[in-house]
């Protein structure tokens, strides 16, 4: 419960958040321009918190935190006052409306390079994109990828750590091979591999786009050896201790965690016999996996956790920079979030990534609670990252978005005339329509992850 309240506050933070600055980019600008701006609201629905500033603008906080609005003076659904044409929105010139309705998703993009600046002059502690293990028969396999190479590249994008390899090989999905860069230990020159990625999927609930090519990163060893337990959990009740090393579940011998851990998942409230050593001698234990239900299925869980071994420090980095080096890591991250959306995108209405990758507001706040968990660099990254999506599905050109307004805009701009009202209507019902199709589907994929 502590942890659905935790993703709830982060998310409710979050998106009031990148809201505000959202619409913020519509007010600064609007005021710029000379336009009365009537209310800034956050949220919803009911009021509970308002004010009227100096400026005459009333600034509400509303119950409900899935959006927020500027409402400002328009001729087309006010009646003006006398001497008050100057400040309706619909009077200003059209370069001045497309500038005002353009300024949200331009804030968005300001902020998400704000909180990139922010976080690589706070640091953020990473891994050096080595490979541990290579799967057998894998993609990485058939190309000749060995353990211990280090992936210094992938395209023509620079990868200093695992996040710039993940984004960097889903910008290739789709694609019918890509050309890793690679180092071996020991060495200072790069090598070439191509990847054949035809036919290359994966399920992003399920496996990384690194582990579905066949890499394992290296990292932290973990061992078969008992290191804490929960207490009243079925490896207290079967008599295991801390300090047990796991060597056989039945007649099958354990040399990996991951071998265990796959025995009692498949397990559950069935008995294992568990060989483990302990003080110099073998002892055989009696253990009954817990169930738990995991997307339907029964899963058997028993209470503890392994000994970990961490990675060496010589494979640990601190992406940190000073003030201008740090604006500049900002604006290429941001470049490249901003690049690998609009490419997702393409391929989503293409069809080449499935549906089932939309995320609605659950996802988000699992994935706020989450970050915010790690600490406030991976909190900033992850406001960065809603941030550039906010921006980006704003431009969509759909009449009830910033993008369809746009698009009208730039039509009058052309033709020398406003887009018809009945026109208008028209396509704000349609995109009305799109929009909630694609929530639904949004939520649908959220709820079917629980």
């Amino acid at each position: 419960m502590g942890g659905v309240l935790w993703n709830i506050g982060a998310f409710i933070v979050a998106l009031g958040l990148l809201v505000a600055v959202h619409e913020f980019g519509h007010f600064w600008v609007a005021r710029r321009c000379g336009v009365k701006v009537e209310r800034f609201s956050i949220g919803f629905g009911k009021a509970i918190w308002r004010r009227i500033g100096k400026d005459g603008t009333e600034y509400v906080l509303a119950l409900i935190p899935l959006g927020g609005y500027v409402k400002m003076l328009d001729g087309r659904v006010d009646e003006l006052k006398p001497g008050e044409e100057a400040q309706a929105f619909n009077h200003k010139s059209v370069w001045a409306r497309m500038a005002i309705v353009a300024a949200g998703p331009m804030a968005n993009f300001v902020f998400a390079l704000f909180a990139f600046w922010l976080m690589f002059m706070i640091g953020v502690p990473s891994v050096k994109p080595v490979v541990g293990e290579v799967r057998p028969a894998s993609i990485v396999a058939e190309a000749g990828v060995l353990p211990g190479m280090e992936i210094v590249g992938v395209g023509d994008e620079a990868t200093g750590d695992w996040e710039a390899v993940t984004y960097a090989l889903i910008s290739h999905l789709g694609d019918d091979s890509v050309q890793l860069k690679l180092k071996a230990a020991d060495t200072s020159y790069a090598i070439d591999k191509t990847l054949t990625l035809t036919g290359w999927k994966f399920d992003p609930d399920k496996e990384s786009p690194i582990g579905s090519l066949g890499i394992v990163p290296l990292g932290g060893k973990v061992l078969p050896v008992v290191d804490a337990i929960v207490p009243k959990s079925a490896s207290e009740k079967a008599g295991l201790q801390v300090g047990d090393r796991i060597k056989r579940v039945g007649d099958e011998e354990i040399t990996e965690w991951t071998q265990f851990v796959q025995r009692v998942q498949q397990s559950a409230e069935q008995p294992l016999q568990v060989t483990v050593e302990r003080a110099g001698s073998d002892l055989t234990l009696s253990l009954t996996p817990d169930a738990k239900k995991v997307r339907g299925q029964l899963v058997g869980f028993v209470g503890l956790s392994p000994q970990l071994v961490p990675l060496p420090d010589e494979y640990r980095v601190l992406l940190q920079y000073g003030p201008l080096q740090a604006l500049w890591h900002g604006v290429q991250k941001t470049w490249s979030l901003i690049t690998l959306t609009f490419d997702m995108l393409g391929k989503l209405i293409g069809g080449i990534v499935s549906l089932d990758n939309l995320s609605g507001p659950i996802s988000i706040a699992k994935g706020a609670g989450s970050s915010a968990d790690y600490g406030l660099v991976y909190f900033l990254g992850f406001l960065a990252l809603i941030s550039v999506n906010l921006g980006i599905i704003n431009l969509f050109p759909l009449p009830v978005l910033d993008g369809g307004h746009l698009v009208y805009f730039l039509i009058e701009a052309v033709t020398g005339k406003p887009v018809p009202e009945k026109i208008q209507e028209v396509g704000f019902r349609i995109g009305a329509a799109i929009l909630m199709l694609l929530m639904g589907i949004a939520l649908f994929n959220d709820f079917a992850r629980l």
